[in-house]
């Protein structure tokens, strides 16, 4: 302990030697945040500082911050897929000498960087996208995305009532392999009743068969960078390999409304089913307004508030979370939000959504 409080104390007067100045947090900076355990320093890196969800996480972030005196700095990639800038506020966060790191992974790129924090005493919780291997990180508080996927596919299912779905599959990357993107795509496909080559690959599954109410194509597999722009971009390049497309699933809400703008554009919104995974406040008017059919919410405020309380545990008490029963992370739970129930899956309405919504 005392050789890892001198490393930390070499490595802060590095920094501020290099750079001449203290990186600002939030919360409170006394010696003990008034309650009389020690300072504790935790930096959040999202995967970007503009998407909703991870504009929310750092919302909690904050607020638990404030509540349990710790010392927070918000870091973020430029983008979906910005593993460089994410290394960077890794080597940032060591350099400072924090207590632990808060992180939605940007792909395997940041995992070296995670390994060399963990190495340097740091504890590493990701938050809404475990990485590949999960034990990159100490632990990860998440959503079960594969279940957010099943739920929507289960729901897209009921809503054909047998009829042939054409399928657009609109995906996160097709550069990086990421477990959020692949574990709702593939768990979208198993709620619909198709089956599944390998779990952790997009688009390896046949590409025509059946699902649970009649017969399936895919008509694509095209990346969003889960960004409004990506996702009107690959609902426009699916529809010119298939223009009879009637169900669009989206890795998330932002990719859903740029998809549902390039139908409205090609006068095809009529009989099409979008369906997506969020839950924001304004995915949750999209379900109201008719232009998601169903979207599985998550909550990242929930899981930034137990980062934050689990890493000032663990620095005060050595007290570490533990996973869920039966999964390799912390679920923070999902609830599937639509105005149009359907027999046998468990549903709330946009209503209700917009009780619990985020951002």
């Amino acid at each position: 302990m005392i050789q890892r409080i001198a490393r930390r104390r070499a490595a802060l007067l590095a920094a501020i030697v290099a750079t001449g100045m203290v990186v600002a947090g939030c919360g409170d900076s006394s010696g003990d945040g008034g309650s009389g355990d020690k300072s504790v320093a935790v930096a959040l890196i999202t995967k970007n500082s503009t998407n909703p969800f991870f504009v929310s996480m750092q919302q909690g972030a904050k607020k638990a911050a404030e509540a349990e005196g710790v010392k927070l700095t918000l870091a973020a990639g430029k983008e979906d897929g910005d593993e460089a800038g994410q290394v960077q506020a890794i080597e940032d966060a060591i350099a400072r000498g924090d207590e632990g790191i808060l992180i939605t992974p940007n792909g395997p790129g940041v995992n070296p960087a995670i390994k060399k924090a963990r190495d340097a005493g740091l504890y590493v919780i990701a938050l809404d996208t475990p990485p590949d291997p999960a034990n990159t990180v100490d632990i990860t508080f998440a959503t079960d995305n594969f279940t957010a996927g099943e739920l929507i596919g289960k729901w897209t299912a009921t809503q054909l009532a047998g009829k042939p779905a054409t399928i657009a599959l609109l995906d996160l990357f097709n550069d990086k392999i990421v477990s959020v993107d692949y574990n709702r795509d593939q768990g979208f496909l198993t709620g619909m009743g198709i089956d599944t080559g390998d779990k952790k690959k997009n688009g390896d599954e046949a590409k025509t068969g059946s699902y649970s109410g009649g017969s399936y194509t895919i008509a694509c597999n095209e990346p969003t960078n889960g960004a409004e722009d990506g996702g009107r971009t690959a609902m426009e390049n699916c529809l010119t390999k298939n223009p009879d497309i009637n169900v669009v699933y989206t890795i998330n809400e932002p990719a859903a409304v740029g998809a549902h703008k390039a139908l409205q554009a090609a006068g095809k919104t009529q009989g099409v089913l979008v369906v997506s995974v969020d839950g924001g406040c304004d995915g949750v008017r999209q379900v109201k307004d008719g232009v998601i059919g169903a979207t599985s919410q998550q909550y990242p405020l929930k899981m930034a508030e137990l980062g934050v309380q689990a890493i000032k545990k663990i620095a005060n008490d050595g007290e570490k979370p533990k996973v869920s029963d039966g999964l390799d992370f912390f679920d923070t739970g999902v609830a599937l939000v639509t105005d149009k129930p359907a027999a046998g899956v468990e549903s709330i309405s946009s209503a209700d959504g917009a009780q619990r919504c985020w951002g």
